[in-house]
């Protein structure tokens, strides 16, 4: 702070070319100004200010010094008006992109926008990995890994995967009690939209390899999960897109002790951008209740 204070007596100076007016602008005396200066030119090494009985002028150096203290000002201008701004009430457009099988986050989406009605959304969905920073995304939610020392990133929670059949297929085509006996079930995959491959079941160990039959292939997860509550074929999804078909009975867990992956949802923002009202909200909003049982 003391530093800082160096810094406003010598922009004033430097302004008005007057230890006697600066003084009047801080509300100090010529004198206390003027020693200021001297004690700040003795710290630096360097004459900031020619001076004479009749006039002040900037050095050279007292040129360069005064851009560089100009910069330190406006960013603590700003920095003070973005913390001002943080404790506003959340409102405005807020751009984020999200997964295809974020459409299975409708729900939460809705909910959140009954409860922040001063609050645009504008969702991009899409599987390709966005440019966060040059898109001019405020924040994109991705499930795995982003490595980005450009981005900050909270974790929303996390999922499993679950192999999953309605009732009626499995009391028709029996219930598979060990991975090899998928072979005989109608199996229900999603591709990758980006990259058009057969998204792996993660099944363990010397199972993860075994050929799947393939009775349908989609690329987003809704055809999936309706193929299997209508008898279609045992399909691969993760969790929280069918917590409400598990618990009212339309589909049907198997193999759970089979299977090993977890995957995490994060969201992700620019690192040289602050926590906004609005994202934060979202942030808080998503982490509480599309994954109400996941860690804090």
């Amino acid at each position: 702070m003391d530093s800082l204070s160096s810094i406003s007596a010598f922009l004033q100076t430097a302004e008005t070319l007057s230890f006697t007016q600066a003084g009047r602008q801080l509300g100090l005396s010529s004198s206390a100004i003027g020693k200021t200066i001297a004690r700040l030119e003795d710290d630096l090494g360097v004459r900031l200010f020619h001076r004479s009985t009749r006039t002040m002028t900037l050095t050279a150096e007292g040129m360069l010094f005064l851009e560089r203290c100009r910069r330190v000002v406006s960013e603590m201008e700003a920095a003070k008006a973005e913390l001002a701004h943080t404790q506003g009430k959340p409102r405005g457009k807020l751009r984020v992109s999200l997964p295809l099988a974020g459409m299975l986050m409708m729900p939460t989406l809705s909910a959140f926008m009954r409860a922040y009605p001063e609050i645009e959304l504008d969702l991009d969905f899409t599987d390709r990995l966005v440019d966060v920073i040059e898109e001019g995304f405020d924040g994109v939610v991705r499930a795995g890994e982003i490595r980005d020392s450009r981005l900050m990133t909270r974790v929303l929670g996390t999922f499993r995967f679950q192999l999953v059949a309605s009732p009626a297929y499995l009391e028709h085509r029996g219930v598979p009690r060990r991975p090899g006996e998928l072979l005989s079930h109608a199996c229900l995959h999603h591709r990758f939209a980006t990259s058009g491959k057969l998204e792996p079941w993660p099944l363990k160990d010397r199972y993860r390899d075994i050929g799947l039959p393939v009775k349908a292939v989609v690329n987003t997860i809704e055809p999936l999960i309706y193929m299997a509550e209508h008898g279609h074929g045992i399909a691969c999804l993760p969790d929280f897109a069918i917590r409400n078909k598990l618990s009212d009975g339309a589909l049907v867990s198997v193999l759970e002790e089979y299977l090993s992956h977890e995957g995490t949802f994060r969201m992700l923002w620019p690192s040289s951008r602050y926590l906004a009202p609005k994202l934060r909200a979202l942030v808080d909003f998503l982490a509480e209740h599309l994954f109400p049982h996941a860690p804090r």
